[in-house]
C-alpha cells in the first residue's frame, strides 16, 4: 500500500511501546508501516498514533537503539476506527563484555530530547550527553548555550532570553543547590564538566513544581548513573594566543605543585596577632617581620600550555527479580593561564570627568576539580539514587593598573598591584528516591533530601598602590594605608532541601492514565556568615620607599625590621555579618490529556519565603547585631497548554506568576573594596520583584530530527532589581550597588530552526544546520522617591531600558557528519553566538548608563571517534576574537569633557585546544 493513500483514510493504530524487563516507556522508539514511509516516535509516556489510514490489514515495525526489531502482522485498521497495539520490546542479546544502553540513556540522544519537547506540555528544552559530546562541550555553562536563547558573557554566568544571571534558578536532579560564589544567583556551571551528566534542561515556562524564583530560565542538571559498564580517561591542552608562552606573573606562593592542582597552602591565612575578632591592633616590627605566611613577590615566567584531566568509572550489575545495581565515578581537572589587557576606567558622577583612568593587566592562573560519585538501585518499583560531588576552585591573580585615580589627571603614573587568591569549595550529597506504590504506576512517590556546605574566601588579598618609577621600579610612601591586606570568608555554613511528591495517574477507558495529579512539598534553608578583615600599612619612623616592582619583599622586610612601618587593623565594626535565607512551598499540580490533541497543565505554588539579615552599623565592635526581616507569602499559579495542531505541530500558551530573588552579594550589608577605591555594597532594603509572564509559541516537528518553532514572550516585573553606579562619599571613588525600580515591562519573539541540509540538496546530505535567535523590547520605568539619583539622568523622562537585558541575540551552529571509514566517525561544527547592547550599570547624577557593547563567538570543533575505542577532539574557539568593551552611553545630561566614553575593554584571544579520550 502507497504512503499517498494515507491522508485519505480516518482509521488510526495507537499505543505503547515499553522494555520487556522493568516496563518503562521507551520514549523516541520508531513505529513504521512496513513498506511505506509512514512512521512516527513514541512520546515522553511512550505513546504512539499513526493517524490517516484507509481500512485495511497493516504490518508494524517497531524499533528501538540496542533492542531487537520487533514485527506484528495483520493488525486490523477499520474507518474512523482506532486499533490499539501495545508493543513490548526485548534488549538485543549481549556478551558479558558488551555496553548495553538501557532505555534511560536514550533518553539523552538528540531525537529522543526533541521527542520530549515535543510531548512536554510546558515550554521545556534539553541537551543530552550525546549531543554535548558531539559538539565538543566540555562544561555545563557551554552546553546550555546551545539551546535557544541562551547565551554567556564570560565571568558573568548564563542569560536566558537576554536576561542576566540573576533571573536564573538551578536544581541538581531536582533539589535546589546554593551558589559557591556570593557575587553569583547560582554556581558558575563552568565548574561542572559534561562527563558526569546525563541531560540538561532548561524550562523556560513555570509550573508549580519548580521554585517561584523564576523569570528568564530554571536549570536542571540530571546527573549520570552509569547505565554503561565503562573506564575512560580523558587528558587536554589548550593554546590561548595572548596568553600562552608570553610573560605571566604569578604569586611567589602559588607555583607548586599542589597550586597547579588547585590545592593551596595556609600560608595566606590572617596572622595569629590579630586574633579572632578585630580590635585597633599594631603589629609589633616582630610580628610583622614574620607571622605573615604570603608576601609581596611575583615570579615572572612564561604562561604553559593549559591542561586537563578526566577519568570516568562505571559498572552496571544485572541482578535477579528485575533488579539492577549500578555506580558512577568521575574526577576531573583543569588549570587555565589567560592574560588580558584594557583600560579599566570609570566616570565621577556629576563632574563629566574620569574618576579612575586606569590601564590595567591581569595575570589569571585558575584551577578547576570535580568529583562525582552516584550509587543507584532499581527493581520494579523502587528506584534509590545516591548521588555525592565535590567541586573545587581557585583562581591566582596578578593586576597591574596604571593611570590616575581619584580625578587627578595630573598624577599619570599612578601604579597599583593587586595580588589575589580566590578560593571555592562545594560539598553536596543527594538521596532521591522514586517508589511505585501500584504495580501499574497509578499511584507513585518520588523524595529526596539534599545537603550542601560551599566556601568563599580571599586570603590575604593584598595590595600596594604608589609610582611606576620605570618599567621596573615603584615608590610608594607607608601613610595613606598604601599598603593593605584584606582577608575574606564568606561560609555557607549549612544548605539543605528537600522534596516530597506524590502523583496519581488517572483517566477514562480511552485515555487510560492520560491525566496526573501531583501534589507536593519543596524548601530550603540556607545559612550563610561571613568575615572581612583589613590590615592597613602604618607609617613610624620612614615613610618612603622604592623598590623592584616584582620584588618588594626585601625592601618592606627591611623597613619593617628598622621600624620603617608596621601594620594595623583597619576593620570596622561592620567586618561580620550574618544572613539565613528560608523557602517552604506546597503545591498541587493538574496535567489533563483532555484528548489526543489537548493537554492542559494548570497549578498553584504556596510559597512562603523569610530572609533575615544581621549586621552592625559603623560604630562599636561589640554592639548588637541589627536585624532586618523580609516574610513574604506568595501565591504563584501556572497555567500551560498544549494543542496538536497535527502529528507533527503543536500550539502553546503557557501564563503564570513568578519572583526574582536578589543575588546574595545584592541584598548582603557588606562593601566590598577594591584598591583603585571602588566599592560594592550590598543593599538589605531590597526586595523580591513579582513577575507576571506570558507565552505563546508554535512549533513543527517535520522529522523526528528537525524542528521549526517561533515563539512570543511577554514579561511585567514590579520591583525589578538593577545595578546602579553611584558616588562613593566614603571612598571617594565608584559605588556599585542595587535597588527596587518601579516596573518593567519586556516583551519579544524567540525564533528556533533545526534543519537538515538535504532539504536544499542531496549532496548536502550529511550538513545541518541550528539556529536561534531572540528579539526583546524593555521598558523600566523608576521611583522618583527610591530612585531619586537617576532623575538628574533622565531628564524629563521616567522610563529607559531594563537593565541587564539584551535587545537580541542570536545562536548558530553548522554541523558535518561523516563516516570516513568503518572504524572513523567524524563530526565538524561551526558554531557563532552573539548579543545586542545592554546596560551594564544604570547611570545616576547626570551621568548617561553604562553599556555592555555586542560581542560575538565563534568556535569550531572537530570529534573524532576512531576504532571504538579513542576519542580525538580538536577546536579553535573565538576565532575572531573581537573586543570585549563596555561604554559609557552618549546621551549624559551633563557636560562629559572626556572623547573616548570606553569604560572597559579587553580581548579573549583565539584558544586551539586538543583533547584525546580512550575507554578500556
Amino acid at each position: 500500500m502507497g504512503a499517498t493513500v494515507f491522508a485519505q483514510g480516518t482509521g488510526k493504530i495507537s499505543g505503547t511501546v515499553s522494555d520487556k524487563k522493568t516496563g518503562e516507556a521507551l520514549i523516541g522508539a520508531g513505529v513504521k508501516i512496513a513498506g511505506t514511509t509512514k512512521a512516527v516516535g513514541t512520546d515522553s509516556l511512550g505513546k504512539y498514533v499513526l493517524t490517516g489510514l484507509t481500512a485495511g490489514k497493516y504490518i508494524l515495525e517497531v524499533s528501538y537503539v540496542s533492542y531487537n526489531t520487533k514485527t506484528i502482522t495483520e493488525v486490523d485498521v477499520k474507518d474512523a476506527g482506532i486499533t490499539t497495539v501495545n508493543v513490548i520490546l526485548e534488549e538485543a542479546g549481549s556478551t558479558l563484555n558488551q555496553v548495553v544502553i538501557k532505555g534511560q540513556v536514550n533518553r539523552e540522544t538528540e531525537t529522543a530530547l526533541l521527542a520530549i519537547q515535543k510531548n512536554a506540555t510546558e515550554i521545556k528544552q534539553g541537551i543530552g550527553i550525546q549531543e554535548l559530546s558531539r559538539k565538543g562541550v566540555s562544561d555545563v555553562e557551554e552546553g546550555l548555550t546551545k539551546i535557544t536563547g541562551i547565551t554567556k558573557v564570560d565571568g558573568r554566568g548564563l542569560f536566558v532570553r537576554g536576561l542576566e544571571d540573576r533571573y536564573n534558578n538551578l536544581l541538581i536532579n531536582g533539589l535546589a543547590v546554593p551558589s559557591n560564589n556570593p557575587f553569583k544567583k547560582i554556581i558558575p556551571l563552568d565548574l561542572f564538566p559534561t562527563d558526569i551528566v546525563s541531560v540538561l534542561e532548561t524550562s523556560k515556562t513555570f509550573n508549580a513544581g519548580l521554585y517561584g524564583d523564576f523569570a528568564g530560565g530554571t536549570f536542571n542538571i540530571v546527573t549520570a548513573k552509569g547505565e554503561k559498564s565503562i573506564t575512560k580517561i580523558n587528558i587536554g591542552t589548550s593554546f590561548i594566543s595572548n596568553s600562552t608562552f608570553k610573560k605571566f606573573l604569578r604569586s611567589e606562593d602559588a607555583t607548586s605543585i599542589g597550586d597547579y592542582f588547585g590545592f593551596a597552602g595556609s600560608e595566606r591565612d590572617i596572622p595569629k596577632a590579630f586574633g579572632k575578632k578585630p580590635s585597633s591592633y599594631m603589629m609589633s616590627a616582630s610580628e610583622a617581620g614574620s607571622q605573615f605566611g604570603s608576601g609581596f613577590d611575583v615570579d615572572e615566567g612564561k604562561a604553559p600550555l593549559n591542561t586537563s584531566v578526566g577519568i570516568l568509572h562505571s559498572q552496571k550489575f544485572q541482578l535477579e527479580n528485575q533488579r539492577s545495581f549500578q555506580y558512577l565515578i568521575s574526577l576531573n581537572t583543569d588549570n587555565n593561564f589567560q592574560t588580558r589587557e584594557g583600560v579599566d576606567r570609570f566616570f565621577n558622577t556629576g563632574l563629566g570627568v574620569y574618576d579612575n583612568n586606569l590601564y590595567t593587566t591581569t595575570n589569571r592562573f585558575s584551577t578547576n576539580s570535580s568529583l562525582l560519585a552516584a550509587f543507584n538501585y532499581g527493581s520494579k518499583r523502587l528506584n534509590l539514587s545516591l548521588n555525592a560531588f565535590y567541586l573545587k576552585g581557585t583562581e591566582n591573580l596578578i593586576q597591574d593598573q596604571l593611570g590616575y585615580t581619584n580625578s587627578q589627571a595630573n598624577v599619570n603614573n599612578a601604579f597599583i598591584r593587586l595580588n589575589q587568591l580566590q578560593k571555592t569549595d562545594m560539598f553536596t550529597g543527594q538521596l532521591l528516591a522514586n517508589y511505585k506504590l501500584t504495580e501499574d504506576d497509578a499511584h507513585s512517590i518520588k523524595a529526596g533530601v539534599s545537603y550542601s556546605k560551599t566556601k568563599y574566601q580571599l586570603p590575604d588579598r593584598k595590595s600596594f598602590r604608589g609610582a611606576k618609577l620605570d618599567d621596573n621600579t615603584t615608590a610608594l610612601s607607608y601613610s595613606g594605608n598604601s599598603i593593605y591586606r584584606q582577608f575574606m570568608d564568606y561560609n555557607g555554613d549549612f544548605f539543605a532541601s528537600g522534596l516530597l511528591e506524590y502523583n496519581w495517574k488517572f483517566g477514562n477507558e480511552d485515555l487510560t492514565k492520560a491525566h496526573k495529579l501531583s501534589i507536593g512539598y519543596n524548601g530550603s534553608f540556607n545559612k550563610i556568615e561571613s568575615d572581612f578583615r583589613f590590615i592597613v600599612s602604618k607609617n613610624l619612623a620612614s615613610n618612603n620607599a622604592s623598590f623592584p616592582t616584582n620584588q618588594p619583599d626585601a625592601v618592606l622586610g627591611s623597613a619593617i625590621a628598622n621600624g620603617g612601618f608596621t601594620y594595623e587593623e583597619g576593620s570596622s565594626s561592620t567586618y561580620a555579618a550574618r544572613m539565613q535565607e528560608g523557602v517552604n512551598a506546597g503545591y498541587v499540580d493538574f496535567a489533563l490529556r483532555l484528548n489526543n490533541k489537548l493537554n492542559l497543565n494548570i497549578g498553584s505554588r504556596f510559597e512562603q519565603s523569610q530572609r533575615i539579615t544581621r549586621y552592625r552599623e559603623s560604630g562599636s565592635f561589640d554592639a548588637p547585631f541589627q536585624k532586618d526581616i523580609k516574610d513574604n507569602f506568595d501565591v504563584l499559579p501556572a497555567a500551560n497548554l498544549k494543542y496538536a495542531l497535527s502529528d507533527k505541530a503543536n500550539f502553546r500558551v503557557s501564563a503564570s506568576k513568578t519572583l526574582t530573588k536578589p543575588v546574595i552579594m545584592e541584598a548582603y550589608p557588606l562593601e566590598f573594596v577594591n584598591p583603585d577605591a571602588t566599592i560594592e555594597n550590598g543593599n538589605p532594603n531590597v526586595i523580591n520583584s513579582q513577575n507576571y509572564n506570558f507565552d505563546v509559541k508554535y512549533e513543527w516537528f517535520p522529522t523526528n530530527k528537525e524542528m521549526f518553532a517561533v515563539t512570543g514572550f511577554a514579561k511585567y516585573l514590579q520591583d525589578p532589581i538593577e545595578r546602579l553606579f553611584e558616588q562613593s562619599a566614603g571612598s571617594g571613588g565608584l559605588a556599585i550597588t542595587y535597588g527596587n525600580s518601579k516596573k518593567a515591562i519586556l516583551y519579544g519573539a524567540e525564533l528556533e530552526l533545526l534543519l537538515q541540509l538535504s532539504r536544499i540538496h542531496p549532496s548536502l546530505e550529511k550538513f545541518s544546520f541550528g539556529f536561534n535567535t531572540s528579539l526583546m523590547v524593555t521598558k523600566a520605568t523608576i521611583d522618583v522617591i527610591k530612585n531619586s539619583s537617576e532623575i538628574a539622568s533622565l531628564g524629563d523622562k521616567k522610563t529607559r531600558k531594563l537593565q541587564g537585558a539584551s535587545p537580541w541575540l542570536i545562536n548558530a551552529d553548522i554541523k558535518h557528519e561523516a563516516d570516513f571509514s568503518k572504524k572513523w566517525k567524524s563530526t565538524m561544527t561551526l558554531a557563532y553566538n552573539v548579543y545586542g547592547e545592554r546596560i551594564y550599570a544604570v547611570g545616576t547624577n547626570g551621568l548617561d548608563s553604562y553599556y555592555e557593547k555586542p560581542f560575538g563567538k565563534l568556535d569550531f570543533i572537530w570529534n573524532n571517534k576512531i576504532a571504538t575505542k579513542w576519542d580525538v577532539k580538536f577546536g579553535i574557539e573565538n576565532i575572531l576574537n573581537p573586543t570585549y568593551k563596555i561604554d559609557l552611553g552618549a546621551n549624559s545630561k551633563i557636560k562629559v569633557y572626556e572623547t573616548d566614553l570606553t569604560v572597559k575593554d579587553y580581548k579573549r584571544g583565539v584558544g586551539v585546544s586538543l583533547g584525546l579520550g580512550y575507554t578500556f
